[in-house]
């Protein structure tokens, strides 16, 4: 019996770590081969040779044994009669079908009847131990365990000349070490399995998120440049547009009685005209301001742009600008763009609402901010925070820029009085800072 207790570690390990559990089925039968599995392959191969090595052995032993006997033609007969019985069962698989459990029977009543006639057959059992518990459920596994150890116990004791306590203890402590091997790895096949399953899932779930985080990220990457877009247009052609119209209005009004006055007109739409085009080519190009893009910085584009409002006011409205402060670092190319945008909106209320005649544009460099100032001498308004201006409908220009300096972290602050004028102060920090959540105007 020593001798059969050897094939069990391998049969075991063959059967177990070859097989992989199917969902919903019990633990006696949640294991089925793995042909992609060389490992498995191997092992599987192994259990076979050790069956027929012990299937050919035990033969040989009795035809040694037992030459010439009348029995010896059965004997044979079983021996070809179970092997082909063995081979045929792979073919099968290892589910508990009709099929596999006919198949089952059969195996294990002729081996019982090799065994009655010649109990040296009583090795083959360990791989039929395997074979059960492979297929059958977990009770019908261990009776038929219980059911073919007994038969080994009977065999052994046949075969030896007097009662021998290790022939009744050994066989049972080979059959539970050989099942408690079996329904350990096949746990651990499950456990395996189980966590296989969880692991993709997870990655589903990952892949899923990540599809939907970037489907967000693009819709607010569009609606965002939608609206920038939407600034820009407002703060730059709109206004121009807006400009040019009075201006032919105020042409066609004096064509007759003033026609010098009215050639005014239509050079100054004109110019403004040469202006929105050259914003709309920018735009086509990369969407920087077309000041900015001439090269001189923002100093040079507030000074420019000051000076193309005065020219295109005509003696109405002077607008004057003044830097203060050194700059120490090149300001970003999205802060400059967004203050000379913000410049452009304020000078552009200015104009349409606060019937002023002096405008300044104040740039002041500090250590951790630039400041943008633009003031009035115009009638003026009653601040109401974040909806603009007093009684207004219309009022595109000022959330304009509370939405760009947002972008860029900054605050506004509006200070007016009815009859003394505006100051419109916006300051964007300098350092790497997110915008704030919900930025308040200081009014």
């Amino acid at each position: 019996m020593e001798h059969r207790s050897r094939p069990a570690p391998g049969a075991g390990t063959d059967t177990v770590t070859g097989l992989a559990p199917e969902a919903g089925r019990t633990p006696g039968n949640a294991v089925r081969d793995r042909a992609g599995d060389p490992d498995a392959r191997w092992l599987t191969a192994l259990m076979h040779a050790a069956f027929f090595l012990l299937l050919g052995a035990s033969l040989t032993r009795f035809l040694l044994r037992h030459p010439g006997e009348a029995r010896t033609p059965w004997i044979i007969a079983l021996s070809v009669a179970i092997a082909v019985l063995y081979v045929i069962g792979p073919v099968l698989g290892s589910r508990p079908t009709p099929r596999s459990l006919v198949w089952l029977g059969v195996l294990v009543a002729v081996w019982m009847v090799l065994v009655v006639l010649a109990p040296s057959f009583a090795w083959c059992a360990v791989p039929l131990f395997f074979t059960g518990l492979r297929i059958l459920p977990p009770r019908a596994a261990l009776a038929l365990v219980a059911l073919l150890t007994l038969f080994v116990v009977a065999a052994q004791l046949r075969l030896a000349d007097g009662f021998d306590p290790n022939l009744v203890l050994a066989p049972p402590a080979v059959a539970a070490v050989a099942t408690a091997v079996f329904v350990h790895m096949q746990r651990q096949a499950v456990r395996q399995r189980e966590l296989s399953e969880r692991q993709r899932e997870l990655i589903d779930d990952l892949l899923r998120t990540r599809r939907e985080l970037a489907a967000t990220e693009r819709r607010e990457g569009t609606l965002a440049e939608r609206q920038r877009l939407s600034m820009e247009i407002h703060d730059t052609l709109a206004q121009g547009l807006s400009s040019q119209q009075m201006l032919l209005q105020a042409a066609d009004r004096t064509w007759d009685a003033d026609p010098a006055t009215a050639r005014r007109h239509v050079r100054t739409a004109t110019g403004i005209a040469e202006r929105n085009l050259a914003e709309a080519r920018r735009f086509v190009h990369d969407l920087a301001p077309a000041d900015l893009a001439e090269g001189g910085g923002l100093e040079a584009a507030l000074h420019a742009l000051a000076a193309r409002e005065t020219a295109q006011g005509q003696g109405r409205l002077t607008v004057r600008c003044h830097v203060e402060g050194e700059r120490h670092t090149a300001l970003p190319d999205r802060v400059q763009s967004a203050l000379l945008r913000i410049a452009q909106g304020a000078l552009a209320n200015v104009k349409e609402h606060a019937n002023a005649t002096e405008a300044a544009l104040t740039l002041t460099h500090l250590d951790d901010r630039v400041v943008l100032d633009i003031a009035d001498n115009g009638q003026g308004f009653v601040p109401t925070g974040r909806t603009g201006t007093a009684g207004s409908v219309r009022g595109h220009g000022l959330p304009a820029i509370r939405a760009r300096l947002h972008q860029l972290g900054g605050t506004l602050t509006i200070e007016s009085v009815p009859g003394e004028g505006t100051v419109l102060s916006a300051a964007v920090p300098l350092t790497a800072t997110s915008p704030p959540t919900a930025p308040e105007d200081l009014v």
